[in-house]
């Protein structure tokens, strides 16, 4: 493992102040062995800025999570040495302690990726040395949210993740900045009402297939935990109704830290790789030839192209998205 991992128990919680009723959290130092870029690896897991499972407050990264031990707040905050401090309060606090390096990128193994093929690709690794794919483990979640976010705007996903995780959810332990929320449990989600995903304003096709998901939640987790490759976990997920490749990739993504998943069907992503790399627009298929130069590291070539900020310039008016909340 490229990482390590020190208890410090004697060590201040991240958080500037605690609450005398507030359990003193259990704590961790971990002292990534790479440059990390904390901010941009583990902000990559939210949904939006006002995304009641995570929250910037000045220095700290918090995040809220059910973990398989239970739910759990954690604090992530980066000292000058580059050590990362981590506290965690709930019933998942070891668990979510453990999941610190994965979190971070200490399992996400650049060394046999090459960037010089290309000028924008070899300048964008320069500059971002410390950009790690995290990973989260948690696989239904990353799956829920997925699917959130299919056919949609992003503005109208994260809407939606906002309510139905603030009204669903179970309250972040711990002396959070603000009100925090860990996802439903799987039954939770497959018991949330028709008229609460309708106030959320989350569209029919995508709120069935989150509640039949969850159906086989705990099958389709036990599946993937054994699956020997990312086309093994596509397999899976794809077999599930309502789940396409787009919705696979982006799971594999998050959950697994995947370096090769490309989210293919993505409204933008191909244009925006087309332009990064060649000047001009691509489809799918083109995206997914000039991305062959790199086998194995697609998505983190995505990442840094991302990292670079190279955009194509909008020229058409924003898309207005439909609310059919009143319908």
């Amino acid at each position: 493992m490229s990482s390590s991992v020190a208890h410090a128990s004697h060590a201040r919680p991240p958080a500037a102040t605690e609450k005398a009723s507030t359990p003193r959290p259990r704590e961790t130092e971990y002292r990534p062995r790479h440059p990390l870029d904390l901010r941009r690896t583990v902000l990559f897991q939210r949904h939006g800025r006002n995304d009641p499972t995570m929250v910037v407050a000045g220095p700290v990264i918090w995040r809220a999570s059910r973990t398989p031990e239970g739910v759990a707040t954690l604090a992530l905050r980066e000292s000058s040495s580059g050590t990362i401090r981590a506290a965690a309060w709930g019933a998942g606090a070891e668990w979510a302690l453990a999941q610190v390096p994965a979190l971070c990128g200490a399992e996400d193994d650049p060394a046999e990726f090459d960037p010089t093929s290309h000028s924008v690709v070899a300048r964008a690794h320069h500059r971002n040395p410390g950009l790690r794919l995290g990973r989260t483990d948690l696989v239904f979640e990353a799956l829920a949210s997925a699917v959130f976010e299919q056919k949609i705007t992003g503005m109208q996903a994260f809407s939606a993740w906002r309510c139905i995780i603030s009204w669903h959810g179970e309250r972040a332990p711990g002396p959070t900045p603000a009100p925090m929320f860990a996802p439903p449990s799987i039954e939770g989600w497959r018991r949330i009402p028709s008229w609460s995903w309708h106030r959320a304003g989350l569209e029919p096709p995508q709120s069935q297939t989150v509640v039949r998901a969850a159906r086989r939640g705990e099958s389709i987790e036990r599946a993937i935990a054994g699956a020997e490759d990312g086309e093994a976990v596509d397999r899976i997920l794809i077999s599930q109704a309502g789940i396409g490749p787009w919705t696979s990739a982006e799971t594999r993504i998050r959950a697994l830290g995947d370096p090769d998943a490309v989210s293919v069907g993505d409204f933008h992503l191909a244009h925006e790789v087309g332009y990064a790399l060649t000047g001009t627009r691509t489809d799918d298929d083109g995206m997914l030839r000039l991305l062959s130069a790199w086998p194995g590291h697609r998505q983190r070539v995505i990442r840094l192209l991302a990292a670079a900020g190279v955009r194509e310039p909008r020229r058409g008016p924003r898309l207005h998205p439909e609310d059919h909340r009143d319908r």
